[in-house]
């Protein structure tokens, strides 16, 4: 692979370099084809055994040069002065044939000196976790990383339990988050923080004319501050819309270029609850589904707050952060009516959402299966599915008054149809699907995983044989209890 590590020429303030910790007897649990391609890996015998050992940190890719990044970060409100990359690496970055650069990052590859005491391993389920929803989330249309494989071992790594040390291996086209710039504000290096936000543009941002052309200046940096708070409002408008909670929006887990970044305790809502709680260790529900639209906002009023020393005039930051509100709430209504098969938004429609969310609310209906039957309108096999679901009184009343607005749209309802299936999922990853895959993973069966993977990555399709990884979760499903340790 042609390796260019951009990140590693940067001064040595930014990072520290070190090689993985090795582990016992690295084996594949899984490998996602199509985030191979992504680097134009071939998963030959040959490669994945090659793999199998640098991802258990015997060997190292031609090319690679390994080290940890130094960042910060807001941790549920307080600032953290100094974290870092304190399990994980970043290997080095590979451009693909197409041009693109794409960093690997090792999750689970041992101490580094940002590991504050921790052993800086990773566990089978948790990598298990964050490869099946950065693939779904991925299928699903959400920016997100992606992962290549997952790796377990015999090494014993202590948490609650004795588990087996694991890795990940992650793929992003940047893993700079807002806590590196809040670092170099915090411990006043300015210098260090224009290196950062010229580097972030060139590299990240190249695609930007604008941005190119006026690097340097306030203009170049308040577009680039502009188009963070554009991409991260619009992220988080989709996690809205697709039901997901990522359960833990630190700063130092926000992504510059508006990935879903490091998963940890995220959860898809299976019964609607707007104020889902996924996080079992966050007491105060701080992350709660509906607080994440503004925690959004919170973090990017942080990030603004760390690139003050970048401008002569800093109210030009406040005039790209108030354009938030917006963004997110006209991507999320976008979203939503494309979720109800209606393609030209008309007045009352805001309305309409209002209270369908609501009525989901109040009767705890799930989630992604009402949106499904919804597709299959105007069948009465449909309306009573849904009837039965909602179980409301107001129900009904809703339901004539979205039949009445769908007869304003003049869309054909098979061509309506089409389209809500390819927005409305059939399948998601729900948490006890997660956990079983999982449970059989612990055991050495990796079989679920594979089949899990088959719906996940394309969850608008049918799967006759699949049929019930799109069920309703059994009452403990609805249970599970996943912390920041997850």
């Amino acid at each position: 692979m042609n390796f260019n590590n951009t990140f590693s020429r940067l001064p040595d303030v930014f990072f520290t370099k070190l090689n993985p910790a090795p582990l016992d007897n690295p084996k594949l649990v899984v490998i996602s084809s199509s985030a191979a391609a992504l680097i134009g890996f071939e998963p030959s015998p040959q490669n994945l055994d090659a793999l199998t050992k640098i991802c258990g940190g015997h060997e190292l890719f031609s090319g690679s040069a390994p080290l940890a990044m130094v960042y910060s970060g807001h941790q549920f409100g307080g600032y953290s002065p100094q974290l870092g990359d304190g399990r994980g690496l970043l290997l080095g970055e590979v451009v693909n044939d197409q041009g693109e650069k794409w960093d690997l990052h090792l999750k689970g590859s041992g101490p580094t000196p940002y590991s504050r005491s921790g052993d800086g391993r990773a566990v089978l389920r948790s990598c298990i976790r964050e490869f099946l929803a950065s693939e779904a989330l991925h299928h699903l249309g959400i920016p997100t990383t992606r992962a290549l494989c997952v790796v377990s071992s015999d090494t014993p790594v202590y948490r609650e339990t004795t588990e087996a040390g694991s890795t990940l291996l992650r793929l992003a086209k940047s893993h700079i988050r807002f806590g590196h710039f809040e670092y170099f504000y915090y411990t006043r290096n300015h210098e260090a923080l224009k290196t950062l936000a010229d580097y972030t543009i060139e590299n990240n941002f190249s695609d930007l004319e604008d941005m190119q052309e006026q690097a340097g200046t306030d203009e170049g940096y308040r577009l680039f501050y502009a188009e963070v708070v554009r991409r991260t409002a619009k992220l988080i408008a989709k996690w809205q819309a697709a039901g997901f909670a990522h359960g833990v929006m630190n700063t130092d887990n926000m992504s510059i270029i508006g990935d879903t970044f490091d998963y940890g305790p995220y959860g898809f809502i299976d019964d609607f609850n707007w104020h889902y709680i996924c996080n079992h260790s966050d007491h105060q529900g701080r992350y709660a589904f509906s607080q994440q639209p503004e925690i959004g906002h919170w973090n990017l009023g942080r990030l603004g707050q760390a690139l003050v020393p970048l401008f002569d005039n800093a109210e030009l930051i406040q005039t790209a952060l108030d354009e938030y509100p917006k963004i997110y709430t006209d991507t999320y209504m976008e979203l939503m009516l494309n979720k109800l098969g209606i393609s030209n938004k008309q007045e009352g429609d805001d309305q309409l959402v209002t209270d369908l969310l609501q009525l989901l609310h109040d009767s705890r209906c799930d989630y992604t299966i009402f949106f499904r039957t919804l597709c299959d309108l105007p069948s009465d096999n449909a309306k009573h599915a849904l009837t039965e679901r909602v179980n409301h009184a107001s129900f009904e009343p809703w339901l004539t008054a979205y039949n009445l607005r769908l007869a304003t749209d003049n869309t054909d309802h098979q061509a309506r149809q089409t389209q809500m299936k390819q927005v409305n999922p059939k399948f998601i990853l729900r948490n006890y699907l997660a956990q079983q895959a999982i449970e059989k993973a612990e055991k050495g069966d990796y079989q679920e995983m594979e089949s899990l993977m088959a719906v996940l990555t394309a969850p608008f399709e049918e799967h006759p044989n699949l049929e019930h990884y799109a069920s309703e979760p059994p009452e403990w499903g609805k249970k599970l209890e996943v912390s920041c340790s997850s």
